[in-house]
This record gives C-alpha cells, structure tokens and sequence, in this order.
C-alpha cells in the first residue's frame, strides 16, 4: 500500500513535490498506506526533451543513474537519494524508485568502469535487447560483467537506503528472466530487504511461477488508467487498459497470491491527475464516484498491490473517504484466501455481474471472517440475490455492508442493487 508520482507527474516528479504529496500519506499511513515512490524520470534533467540526447541522463562514474540536483537539491555533493529516503523514514514511511531494466546507452558509449570490478559498461551491455518503448537503454548482458553491473547499482541504491524498485521493460515486452533473477540476485547481495516489482504487463501466467521465485509483485495489464473502456491498440499491448477489463484479468491470476507474491492490477487513477500525468492531459480522474469504489473493492478484495496515483495534495473528500475506509482496508491485508465465485447456477440476474469471496482464517478461528464482494457490469443499474447456501455458506449468517455499515443483521440470503459499474461489499459472520 502507498502512493506511486506516475499518474500525477509522470516524468516529472521533483523533491518539493515529493515530499508534499509525502507528507499527505502520513496522513493515513494509519490505515497501512506506507510506501512513497518516485516513478520514472529522476535521473532526467530536462524530463520534456523529446530525444534521449535533449533529456540528459545523470550518470555517476560508473555508470549508475543519480537524481538531478535541480530537481532534487538534498542529492547534492553525491549524496544520492539518501538524505530524502532518510527523511521518508523519519515519517514513518517507506522509499521507492523506479528504473528501466538495462544499462544507459551514455555509460557503454563513454565505457565506464563497473564499480568494484576490472568489467566495464561494454561487457555487461546486451546491445540486442534494449527496451522497444524507451530509447535509454541497453539491455544487460547475461554474464558476469552484467550481474556486477546491477550488484553495483543495487549496492548503492541499498546504501541509500530503498525499500522498494520498480523495474520497468521487464515483465512483459520483451520479458527478461536473466535480468529479472540478476536484478533479485543483486538485492539480495545487499542484505536489505527490498520490494521487487516487475512491469509493464501484461505478464504472461505461464511465467507466473518464475516471477514468483523472484519479485514480490508483477504486473498482470499493461498500464491502467481512469476509464471503464478505453481504445487500447492491439500493436501496444493492451495500453491503456480500462476498468471493465481488470475482472476476468484478475481472476486468472488468483491462484498465484500468496505471502510475498502479489499479481499487481496497477495504480489506482483517482482524484487530480496532474500537473503532468503519465498519459494523456491534466485532468480529474474520468472514473466515477461508483466506479472508483468498484475498484478499490476488487483490488482490495483480489489482493492486488493498493498504490495510488492521485496528486495527494489536491485530495478530494470522495478519495480520502476510500482510503480511509478500515474494514476494506483490514479485509485486504489479512484476507488468507480469495477467488472469484462461480455463478452459473444464479440465473440471469448475474450475467453482467461478477462475486468475489475472500476468508480471513479458517471456520472456527478467533478472528475468522467471509467477505464477498458484489460488482455490477452492467451500464444500468441491477438487483443482485442469492442465499448463502447459493454462495457456499450453509444456513443462516449475520451481515454487515462494509461500505454503508449499517450494522449486523441476520439472514438467509442478500439482495442488493448496485449502480451502474457499482460494487458493494459485504463482512458475513
């Protein structure tokens, strides 16, 4: 849980906005939201140039990426991004970056050093895989040199003092096993523990039980944005990919969640998208009050990675009222187990619907639990009913809806009606 710079600022991120939308997050780290990550672009010095040459890549001398001065004033006299990360802990939160996976095309021309090492830039460069959609790029090699090119940069980034690395053109095209096993090799050489996530989607589920052994999350979509349905072009891999997508997406990948492996359905594009989002104009998020809470319903309920994407400084009521909300927030940090429902048996009413159902404990546990999760396809409102039994739960239980908490109440089955692209979410005892 925490907040990710992309769908605010996308290249653009500096250290006074950081630190602004940081502070906010200390807000409600109560309710787990804790990491504090600054997406792509931090090494750039000119983040608007339209070629590789007119951004201006930092380097260190060997070959390393290291935040601008400009932009980030407490990395000064070589500092790196300890000082901000030592303030981030100070706040009670955690620190994360994110990188492209590779080697700067400027340290293989200029052949620096790998520190540590006789190797240099060229013989860890793979010069036949760099990232197809950003040109800064080359892939690293397979080999010695390249594991020590990334024990180099894991070191220093370690000694920074991260928690978390997003590594990007790595999950899915291409995908690069070598260099995601050298990556979680490197971090743990540092001995630091360090959150391992994988992107773009959508990865592939025959890779699933790969990425597991590695990282700790992994993209299953391409980037999703604030849409139901949006034109995704079939050439760019689903991008953008919309809210009516992620259901059947995130089913197929429920078996594969578990401690320390979390299929990751992407940031969550609420709120104030600005000054300068990842795609597209400045904007407030384009999903409805209704479809932002299915949303947090079915990435809480699912178990995916809850990161927001909104400019915490421009919160608004609605926002702030989901990401404060403790029962979905308690249901998604101790569920021990969650799939979707089969509904084949409950008739039409259901056809544009989908039920989720998550357990906290066994029956007969202290603290044991059943969630289910009701979400409404459909563009017009629906009424949803079923009994208990109908949905694997013998005789008579007490119920409570999370969202309008309105109190326990005992019955034999639900019914409820939900909006268009509506969700509700029920606690049953």
């Amino acid at each position: 849980m925490g907040w990710n710079s992309w769908d605010a600022y996308g290249l653009t991120i500096n250290e006074a906005d950081f630190k602004a939308n940081a502070t906010v997050l200390t807000g409600v780290k109560q309710f787990g939201w804790q990491y504090a990550v600054i997406d792509e672009g931090w090494y750039m010095e000119n983040p608007n140039g339209e070629h590789l040459a007119d951004k201006k890549y930092l380097l260190d001398g060997n070959g390393i990426l290291i935040p601008v001065v400009s932009r980030f004033p407490d990395s000064a006299n070589g500092a790196g991004f300890k000082p901000l990360a030592d303030w981030v802990h100070a706040q009670g939160l955690k620190f994360g970056i994110h990188i492209v996976r590779g080697i700067p095309k400027q340290a293989v021309e200029r052949n620096l050093p790998i520190a540590g090492t006789s190797f240099h830039a060229t013989d860890a460069a793979d010069l036949k895989s760099p990232c197809g959609w950003d040109e800064g790029n080359w892939g690293v090699a397979d080999n010695a040199a390249g594991q020590a090119y990334y024990d180099s940069m894991l070191k220093l980034y370690a000694g920074w003092g991260l928690d978390y690395i997003k590594v990007d053109c790595i999950s899915d095209h291409p995908y690069r096993p070598t260099e995601i096993k050298q990556i979680a090799a490197a971090i743990k050489k540092t001995g630091r523990p360090i959150v391992l996530s994988l992107s773009p989607g959508p990865t592939q589920l025959e890779h699933a039980a790969e990425v597991a052994e590695y990282a700790q999350m992994w993209r299953i979509t391409n980037d999703h944005w604030d849409g139901w349905k949006l034109p995704s072009k079939p050439e760019w891999d689903e991008f953008p990919f919309g809210l009516s997508g992620e259901f059947d997406r995130i089913a197929k990948w429920f078996t594969y969640v578990k401690p320390g492996n979390w299929p990751d359905a992407d940031m969550l594009p609420w709120g104030w998208l600005g000054p300068n989002p990842g795609w597209g104009p400045p904007r407030q998020s384009r999903l409805t009050h209704d479809e932002e809470q299915t949303e947090l319903t079915l990435w809480s309920i699912s178990r995916s990675p809850l990161i927001l994407g909104a400019n915490l400084t421009k919160l608004d009521e609605f926002t702030r009222s989901l990401i404060s909300n403790q029962s979905v927030l308690f249901m998604n940090q101790n569920v021990t187990y969650s799939h979707p429902v089969d509904l084949s048996g409950l008739g039409a009413g259901f056809a544009n619907a989908r039920v989720w159902r998550a357990t906290i404990n066994a029956p007969g546990a202290r603290n044991y639990a059943e969630f289910f999760g009701f979400f409404n396809l459909d563009g017009k409102p629906v009424t949803l009913k079923a009994s208990w039994k109908q949905l694997g739960l013998e005789g008579k239980h007490r119920s409570q809806n999370v969202w309008s908490e309105g109190g326990f109440k005992e019955s034999k089955e639900v019914s409820v009606t939900l909006p268009a692209h509506g969700s509700t979410l029920y606690e049953v005892r």
